[in-house]
């Protein structure tokens, strides 16, 4: 019996997998490895009917047609990067946030009314950005005297328009305590839609913009008092792990705080310098 024969229309060769695989390794820092070839086939198929093409591989044969590469790589991109992401993430570092680290920035920057600046360096839909408004928001309200700055970033395009419209389904509310959630979601006037949307008052203070971690150099203010990079290491080989952690760094104020993700919590170790203050939390 002969074997069966792979459909074309369905699959990529192993050449055009490797294609696109060390396409995203070398634009984005991500390894698409085997396992991931499937998802990557599937995510696929929406831009092949977009295009017009007949199947995957007449797709990967035209991706480097120069009057269309650049577009096209934008949605590659979006379509092979994980934006998993939930408000109050990892909670213990809003509260690390909130009870250590503001409080010991303000008395570094030793004056009333100070500016803190935060960055979400892949913020996905911006949950994790409007965490941090959130928090921010409300230790204003209780007495603390500062202002504050948070742009997030991050390399998908689609996720940052997302980000800055801040609408979401209800759903994803669950983890927000119910009086911020009072306070700083507006809801749909079609309850069908079932659809929040984030206060003005927060949205002002958020700012989005389209960043790789992988570029040489990062459009970002050299005195950042704190930076997330939470979740994204762990995509990245571990080389390419300190060059973004160094260059993140070479972003924070002295003092400044630097929080990663629960499985990323043994980076520290690549950056001379870089001190742990928690397991996941560190500082410069």
């Amino acid at each position: 019996m002969m074997p069966a024969m792979q459909d074309t229309a369905v699959h990529l060769s192993d050449r055009h997998f490797r294609t696109i695989a060390d396409l995203i390794e070398g634009q984005v820092g991500i390894k698409l490895p085997q396992g991931k070839r499937l998802m990557l086939e599937g995510r696929l198929h929406k831009r092949v009917r977009a295009l017009n093409f007949s199947d995957l591989n007449e797709y990967v044969e035209n991706l480097f047609e120069a009057e269309h590469f650049d577009t096209e790589l934008t949605h590659l991109i979006d379509v092979v990067t994980t934006n998993k992401t939930d408000f109050f993430r990892e909670p213990q570092h809003f509260t690390f946030m909130r009870d250590v680290a503001v409080p010991a920035l303000l008395k570094s920057h030793g004056r009333r009314n100070a500016n803190l600046k935060i960055w979400s360096s892949a913020s996905s839909t911006g949950m994790e950005a409007y965490t941090t408004a959130m928090v921010l928001d409300d230790m204003t309200r209780n007495g603390s005297r500062f202002q504050y700055r948070i742009l997030g970033t991050d390399i998908s395009t689609a996720v940052l328009r997302l980000a800055k419209t801040a609408i979401y389904t209800r759903d994803v509310l669950a983890p927000v305590p119910e009086n911020f959630v009072k306070r700083y979601f507006l809801s749909s006037r079609d309850k069908l839609r079932g659809e929040v949307r984030v206060v003005p008052e927060l949205r002002r203070m958020t700012h989005f913009m389209r960043m790789n971690l992988m570029d040489s150099s990062y459009p970002v203010d050299r005195d950042v008092d704190i930076i997330f990079c939470r979740n994204v290491l762990i995509y990245f080989e571990r080389e390419t792990q300190r060059k973004v952690i160094e260059q993140l760094c070479s972003h924070l104020r002295p003092g400044g705080y630097l929080l990663v993700g629960h499985s990323e919590s043994m980076i520290h170790s690549a950056v001379p310098g870089l001190k742990q203050v928690q397991p996941t939390i560190f500082k410069v």
